[in-house]
C-alpha cells in the first residue's frame, strides 16, 4: 500500500455509535492508526439489528464494519484508575483525541479540553456532539434522527403539506455528514500544528451540520421570509429544472439551470421545434410566466416514452439531468462502477463483502479498504507497544479492567 496522508498520525478514538466514529474511519482510510477505546461490554452499536445489515445479517456486522473499518479495538474499563492510566499512556502518544462524549462525561473522567491541552500542548482535541458545547443543551443525547434531521429543520423543510407526520430520514445521513466535516477539522488541525507546534479544540455538532446543508434555506429566514416545506414536485419557477414522470411510471430529473442555453437543443431532441418558437416559451421570463403550459408541454412529452427511452435519448444532449434510480441501480451504474465508489473487503476466512468508500480520491484511487476489528481484538498487541508486560496485562485482566 503506498503511503497515506496520515501515515505516522495516531488518534484515540473514544466514541460510540456512527458519526465520530466513522470520521476516525475517514481518517484509518488515509493511513491513521486508530486505536478505538471500547467498553468492556463494547459500543452498543455493534448490538443494533438493522434493515439486515446490523446484527440480524447472520455475518460480518456490516453497519459496524463501514464505521470502523482499518481501525484497532482495545477494550479497557476507564471507570478504572487503572483502565485510565492505559488511556493516558495512549493520549501521551497520540496526535488526536476523537471523541463523542458529552462534556459532562469528560469532565468526570478528568477528560476535560483544558486539563487535556495543559497536559498534552500538541494533542488536537476533536469533539462530535449533537447541540454544540456551549448553551442549555450542550450535555443532551443528540442522534442524528433527532438533532440533526428533526432539531435542524431537515423533516420540516422536506415533508410535504399534506402528510399527517414527518418523513423519516435514511440511516445516519446527518451522521456521515458530520463525520466528514470532523474528519476535514482534525486535517486542517494537522496542519496547523505543523506551523505553531500547538494542537487545536475541533468541535462539530450534528445540529450545526443540518444548519450548512440547509445554508439556502437559511438565508432566506435569516432575511425575514419563511422558507416554505416541499410540496409535491417543488417550485415551478423554471420547467426545466422539473422532474417528470415517464410512461412506465420513472422519474427524470432536468436541471437546466441555464434554460435559453438549452431550450432550442432540447426541443429539437423531443421533435418539437415548433416549441422554440412559442411565444409563451421563448426564453426564460416566458417559459416562468407560463410555467404551467410549459409543464403541461413536457409532461405530455415525457409521457410517451419509456424510463429506458428517455435515458438513451437525453444521453445525446450535452446538458444536466439524471435519472432518478433507485439504490438498486445505483451499485451498477456504470460511473460508480468505473470511479470504484463501491470496495470490497477480503477476510482472512476468504468470505468477502462490499460497501462503500471514503468519496475522497488521491491521485486518481480510491484507499484500499480493510477490516474493522472485533471487540478488543488489540488490546494486548497495544498494551505491549505502551511498554507492558505479560505480568501487568495479567493483573490487568484480574482486575477486570481488560478483557
Amino acid at each position: 500500500m503506498e503511503q497515506g496522508a496520515f501515515d505516522g498520525v495516531r488518534v484515540v478514538e473514544l466514541a460510540q455509535w456512527v458519526f465520530v466514529p466513522v470520521a476516525g474511519a475517514l481518517l484509518a482510510d488515509w493511513g491513521a492508526d486508530v486505536i478505538r477505546i471500547e467498553r468492556l461490554d463494547g459500543d452498543p452499536y455493534r448490538g443494533l439489528a438493522t434493515q439486515g445489515i446490523g446484527t440480524d445479517r447472520g455475518g460480518p456486522n456490516l453497519s459496524v464494519a463501514l464505521a470502523n473499518r482499518g481501525k484497532r479495538s482495545v477494550a479497557v474499563d476507564l471507570r478504572e484508575e487503572a483502565g485510565l492510566a492505559v488511556l493516558h499512556e495512549l493520549l501521551a502518544t497520540a496526535d488526536v483525541l476523537l471523541t463523542s462524549l458529552r462534556p459532562g462525561a469528560l469532565a468526570r473522567l478528568g477528560l476535560a479540553q483544558q486539563t487535556l491541552r495543559d497536559r498534552y500542548p500538541r494533542l488536537i482535541y476533536a469533539r462530535g456532539n449533537g447541540f454544540g458545547v456551549r448553551g442549555p443543551d450542550a450535555d443532551q443525547p443528540g442522534y442524528d434522527s433527532s438533532a440533526f434531521w428533526s432539531r435542524g429543520g431537515l423533516a420540516y423543510l422536506l415533508t410535504p403539506g399534506e402528510r399527517d407526520y414527518p418523513i423519516s430520514q435514511r440511516g445516519a445521513m446527518g451522521d456521515r455528514n458530520g463525520a466528514v466535516a470532523l474528519a476535514f477539522g482534525i486535517a486542517s488541525a494537522l496542519l496547523k500544528r505543523t506551523r505553531t507546534g500547538v494542537g487545536s479544540v475541533v468541535d462539530v455538532s450534528l445540529l450545526g451540520i443540518a444548519l450548512s446543508t440547509l445554508s439556502s434555506d437559511l438565508l432566506v429566514a435569516l432575511n425575514g421570509a419563511a422558507p416554505e416545506p416541499a410540496s409535491g414536485r417543488g417550485p415551478q419557477i423554471n420547467p426545466l429544472t422539473a422532474t417528470y414522470r415517464t410512461s412506465d411510471d420513472r422519474h427524470i430529473q432536468l436541471m437546466f439551470l441555464q434554460g435559453d442555453r438549452y431550450w432550442g437543443d432540447f426541443c429539437r431532441l423531443i421533435d418539437r421545434p415548433e416549441l422554440i418558437t412559442d411565444e409563451r416559451f421563448a426564453d426564460l421570463a416566458a417559459r416562468r410566466a407560463h410555467s404551467a403550459a410549459c409543464i403541461a408541454e413536457l409532461d405530455a412529452e415525457f409521457a410517451r416514452r419509456t424510463f429506458a427511452e428517455w435515458k438513451r435519448l437525453l444521453s445525446k444532449l450535452d446538458a444536466p439531468w439524471a435519472p432518478v434510480q433507485s439504490m438498486a441501480e445505483i451499485v451498477t451504474d456504470p460511473q460508480v462502477v468505473a470511479n470504484g465508489y463501491v470496495g470490497e473487503v477480503e477476510l482472512e476466512d476468504g468470505r468477502t463483502y462490499r460497501f462503500p468508500r471514503v468519496p475522497v480520491q488521491f491521485d486518481e484511487q480510491p484507499p484500499e479498504l480493510r477490516r474493522a476489528p472485533e471487540h478488543g481484538e488489540h488490546t494486548e498487541s497495544v498494551l505491549l507497544e505502551l511498554g507492558y508486560d505479560w505480568d501487568r496485562i495479567t493483573a490487568l485482566k484480574s482486575a477486570g479492567v481488560v478483557p
